[in-house]
């Protein structure tokens, strides 16, 4: 490691911890509004997936045959779907369908990459060229279609949505961490190490992936927007959260091609959800990059 490059990255490093974690919460809200904007409407989003039985107004699975298809008012925020029920109860209840599939299957996917993609670039050799090779066929389908074939392939639950779309992920988390893991190595601590007997496996768990937790973090943010859309679009097409549980995916299917000119509220609240939490992962991911890369620092 260099002077030129050495130098910033530990004068920040020394400067975060010095600040606490106010003060760079503050500093950062401060550098980066919009980045800070998108992880408060994040945290919203968390909190009413945690907090749906309290801030819905109806079950939302209840049917209501005299209320099918009715406006939003007082009584139904959001209005009704075809069936009578409240689709404000079913956003905030879908959210945590939604929103739990994302995260699970975000950190599934890239701690699974980031674990091959250390283990690949530390040690190199045939070991990296098998590994790259079976990544590159993964890879070569997008992550969408990939998803849908081992969606069909599982059939319709949580659990196995969840696992189609962390596996389209892990190739992704692989490249990203294993290029870091490239650079990382050839560093002179990691050469310290070696000379002090330190085993392989001690170097790459204790020395090599700690300091892939930046790369780690701004691609666990990017993929998550990824993810949430991967399973609207699974649930839209039929594979993905089964009825009666709601999902913003679900909610769009039934509504999409028959009632969304009789009623748009149907297709306006579900969608409007997936674009917010997706812009707002999106934007987090970009300031956290920023945040974390000293190369990006101040820019």
């Amino acid at each position: 490691m260099n002077v030129e490059t050495a130098g910033p990255s530990l004068d920040a490093a020394a400067s975060f911890h010095r600040r606490g974690p106010a003060g760079n919460f503050f500093l950062f809200c401060r550098e980066k509004p919009l980045g800070a904007l998108a992880a408060v409407l994040l945290l919203v989003m968390v909190l009413a997936a945690a907090f749906a039985e309290t801030l819905a107004t109806h079950d939302p699975i209840r049917t209501d045959h005299e209320h099918t298809l009715a406006r939003p008012d007082r009584t139904h925020r959001f209005g009704t779907d075809n069936l009578g029920r409240d689709i404000y109860s079913r956003i905030m209840y879908g959210a945590r369908v939604s929103l739990a599939v994302g995260i699970a299957s975000t950190l599934l996917g890239a701690v699974f990459g980031g674990l091959i993609g250390v283990i690949s670039g530390y040690f190199g050799g045939w070991l990296d060229l098998m590994t790259q090779r079976i990544m590159d066929i993964l890879q070569g389908l997008p992550l969408l279609i990939l998803a849908l074939v081992m969606a069909a392939a599982l059939g319709p639950s949580i659990e196995n949505v969840i696992v189609a779309i962390s596996v389209p992920i892990i190739p992704r988390a692989q490249r990203v961490i294993r290029a870091s893991v490239l650079a990382i190595r050839e560093f002179a601590y990691i050469e310290a190490a070696r000379a002090l007997g330190v085993g392989h496996l001690g170097i790459a768990f204790r020395h090599v992936l700690p300091n892939t937790v930046g790369p780690f973090i701004v691609l666990s943010t990017a993929q998550f927007g990824s993810a949430i859309l991967v399973e609207a679009a699974l649930s839209f097409l039929g594979l993905g959260v089964p009825e009666p549980y709601p999902s913003w995916g679900r909610m769009l299917s039934i509504s999409a091609a028959e009632f969304a000119q009789k009623a748009p509220w149907m297709v306006l609240f579900p969608g409007t959800a997936i674009s917010l939490v997706v812009f707002a992962s999106n934007l987090l991911g970009d300031a956290v990059r920023d945040k974390l890369d000293p190369r990006l620092r101040g820019v």
